[in-house]
């Protein structure tokens, strides 16, 4: 069977599957699990066109990937062919552990779990499948590899996971602040002491990269009405699991409700393989369809929740940067109280606080280097003399207060 394939990607054009062992990955059923998980969670209900897969941004990362070792090689890099395959798979698998809707269920559906301890379990699973051939992948994911440079490529502040999800999701937004120019950035890359490096001239668009990311997670990712959909989904899983483990049985997929039934923090999940193969059979629509069961529950609070969720009755939401007045807090509650009926520990369903970070940059976690014209190595915030740079590598904490919209 010919396994050499090219997929049509409508942001980059022709993409290869550039060997056997890749194009077996991308077969198993753990991989094509991510064409039904969506790449930016709730993001549609605000933008549309924004119902592009993991699936789509694994193949794209996979693709740049491909265009950086072609870029290093060319500069005199020595990167062996089964370096480039270990290459191509870390990145290709990079994101195999997301739950469903991406971020807006993480560590909701596992407590305490991130995406990427459930990329590294699978990966292993995958290794033990095809006989230890993820030797070299796992090694560069986890940075464990002798050349440090490589698992910069897969992971870091400058690496080809962002750069594909910021083209690819602005493409599918319409979001035009975040087009970047990944192709000048790559071939800007190149490495010195063991560290990938941005040659001077390309320091532009590297501004560029930084600015369009800041922009992004204010206009998507962290947009009021994205935020507000995604905490209605989880105070929905929420309210569903409190009456699971009350007693309460729903018509709901297997893998599904493995997880409503039982709490499992990290620790249990990482010890019992058994949970792995459960979540490795999660996707939006186990969600979607449980959703739509519960909107015809007799608890008023979940059915209530749902139904919104389904018409797209979200919250009101308010993000600011001071803590929301406790007073006000406390008389929405008490609002809720009364007109729904409801105690107060049901009342924090529909009124409540939270708080969101975005720091666009971290300096000295993966920090992009320039490479000056004198051999030189700089920090991109201190090569530039865009001041703005600098403030981006500040972590920005917002407050968050949502309510629903009758209550005013």
């Amino acid at each position: 069977m010919n396994k050499k394939k090219i997929i049509n990607d409508p942001v980059y054009g022709f993409i290869t599957i550039p060997t056997e062992l890749v194009y077996d990955l991308i077969d198993h059923p753990y991989f094509q699990r991510l064409r039904y998980i969506k790449q930016v969670g709730m993001t549609h209900l605000v933008y549309p066109g924004a119902l592009h897969t993991r699936f789509h941004h694994a193949l794209g990362a996979m693709h740049l990937m491909g265009l950086a070792i072609e870029t290093l090689c060319s500069k005199g890099q020595e990167i062996t062919p089964e370096e480039k395959e270990g290459l191509i798979i870390a990145i290709l698998l990079h994101d195999i552990g997301h739950g469903p809707f991406s971020h807006a269920l993480e560590h909701t559906i596992v407590e305490e779990i991130s995406h990427e301890d459930i990329s590294i379990l699978l990966m292993d699973k995958l290794n033990q499948e095809f006989e230890g051939k993820l030797d070299l992948a796992i090694s560069i994911f986890r940075g464990e590899y002798h050349k440090k440079f490589l698992h910069q490529l897969v992971s870091s502040q400058l690496d080809m996971d962002r750069m594909d999800y910021l083209n690819r999701d602005s493409f599918f937004t319409g979001v035009s602040e975040g087009v970047i120019s990944s192709d000048r950035i790559i071939k800007m890359l190149t490495v010195k002491n063991d560290m990938v490096v941005v040659e001077e001239k390309g320091i532009y668009s590297i501004e560029k990269f930084l600015i369009a990311r800041r922009l992004m997670y204010w206009q998507v990712y962290l947009h009021k009405t994205v935020i507000s959909a995604e905490q209605l989904l989880c105070k929905i899983f929420c309210r569903a699991r409190e009456l699971a483990l009350a007693g309460t049985r729903f018509p709901l997929t297997p893998a599904l409700s493995y997880f409503l039934d039982t709490e499992i923090n990290r620790a249990e999940f990482m010890a019992n393989p058994a949970h792995l193969e459960v979540f490795a059979k999660l996707d939006d629509t186990d969600v979607m369809a449980a959703v739509k069961i519960w909107e015809g529950s007799s608890d008023w609070v979940l059915s209530t929740l749902c139904n919104r969720f389904i018409n797209r009755s979200l919250y009101h939401t308010d993000i600011t940067s001071e803590n929301p007045d406790e007073n006000f807090v406390k008389e929405l509650t008490q609002k809720a109280v009364q007109k729904y009926g409801i105690s107060e520990h049901e009342a924090s369903f529909f009124v409540f606080t939270d708080s969101i970070r975005n720091n666009a940059y971290n300096k000295g976690d993966g920090s992009i280097h320039i490479l000056k014209k004198d051999g030189s190595i700089i920090d991109i915030t201190l090569a530039s003399d865009n001041s703005n740079l600098e403030a981006l590598s500040k972590t920005v904490k917002k407050h968050i207060l949502c309510y629903t919209k009758d209550l005013v």
